[in-house]
């Protein structure tokens, strides 16, 4: 099965789901029935960010011509990968980074998404039926060459200890963060809402905390977040919506409070379901000091503003990465392509 064969069907599948949606909705709809948090809207979300920014023929051609050395493999390495389960198809970039490498995957899914990626690895292997050995979905990973494990900061010391005698990358907790100047427009904040409260802020690339300059007219940015007050009639939201709410009025917590969210002045960068943080910097110079601190938390960083020697992405984008950006900056297909088997390799 050469690369060709393998791109071929990659592109194939986002054809398929592309001009033929409709078929699916049943498994849309058994993925919703099996976890409230993953909608059916989400779950087209999810799919159409794949077709578009990971299955496209051109895009997917420029990224494998970033690797010279990817090349075909008479003795694939079988690679695990143990899957989270936040947001829709969270797993799909480390499925086609192992395939498309040549390699074999052996797939844990996590309990809150174990339908879906196996749905799309069925239509691929009806579209290149080599794939079939290439692919396994697995209760417990035991006989592997390589691991690529996603999971909380409290799973990841123990993936570090169980898979420290192989080569392995394993991802901890990260948020996106967002740098705001008290010039954006209207649209660039509708677009912040966005990054904050698609897939109702679960994904690692939702922003989780805002960094507002001193004396920040707060007015704008939450008329704007109000707007996206219907996200309150998801159950599961709201009740941690009124959870929170209730928790910080207890507590005499200060902060602001719209029909979509609660915002509070916080350092950490991780914050609660309905909850955002925000902290204010006196300067661009010690902003960029106290995110380089705290890189290690940070999955994306959204803004308008450039901020020397980081990227900083546009608003409205941080849940549609490339296939070039990698989880946690650590480059998946360069581990795979250039990963010397008989060593300990580690990420």
């Amino acid at each position: 099965m050469n690369l060709a064969y393998r791109l071929h069907a990659f592109v194939s599948l986002g054809k398929i789901l592309h001009d033929n949606p409709e078929p699916y909705d049943s498994i849309l709809t058994k993925v919703y029935q099996h976890n409230p948090w993953f909608t059916i809207e989400n779950q087209k979300l999810a799919i159409s960010n794949v077709i578009e920014f990971f299955l496209n023929e051109q895009k997917l051609n420029e990224w494998v011509a970033l690797y010279p050395h990817l090349k075909e493999s008479d003795q694939p390495k079988e690679i695990g990968l143990i899957l989270a389960g936040n947001i829709p198809l969270v797993g799909f970039h480390d499925f086609l980074c192992v395939l498309i490498s040549g390699n074999i995957a052996l797939i844990k899914c996590s309990d809150k998404d174990p339908f879906l990626l196996p749905f799309l690895a069925d239509l691929l292997i009806e579209l290149a039926p080599e794939f079939k050995n290439y692919i396994h979905f697995i209760d417990r990973l035991v006989d592997y060459d390589a691991v690529i494990a996603t999971g909380s900061n409290n799973s990841s010391r123990y993936f570090e200890h169980y898979f420290s005698s192989k080569p392995h990358i394993i991802r901890k907790n990260r948020q996106a963060v967002a740098i705001l100047n008290g010039d954006e427009t209207p649209d660039d904040l509708m677009n912040l809402g966005k990054d904050i409260f698609t897939y109702f802020g679960l994904g690692c690339r939702n922003v989780s905390k805002i960094y507002v300059p001193q004396n920040y007219d707060f007015t704008l940015l939450l008329d704007q977040l109000h707007s996206f007050k219907e996200i309150i009639l998801h159950n599961s939201y709201k009740n941690n919506f009124d959870y929170q709410s209730a928790i910080w009025l207890l507590n005499k917590v200060p902060h602001f409070m719209t029909g979509s969210v609660l915002v509070t002045e916080e350092k950490s960068i991780s914050s609660k379901i309905a909850t955002l943080h925000y902290e204010y910097y006196p300067s661009f110079p010690q902003l960029k000091e106290d995110l380089m601190a705290s890189l290690d938390e940070i999955q994306c960083i959204v803004g308008t503003e450039p901020l020397s020697g980081m990227k900083v992405i546009p608003f409205g984008q941080a849940q549609t990465p490339t296939l070039s950006e990698y989880a946690d900056g650590v480059d998946t297909m360069a581990f795979l392509v250039g990963l010397s088997f008989n060593s300990n390799t580690q990420i």
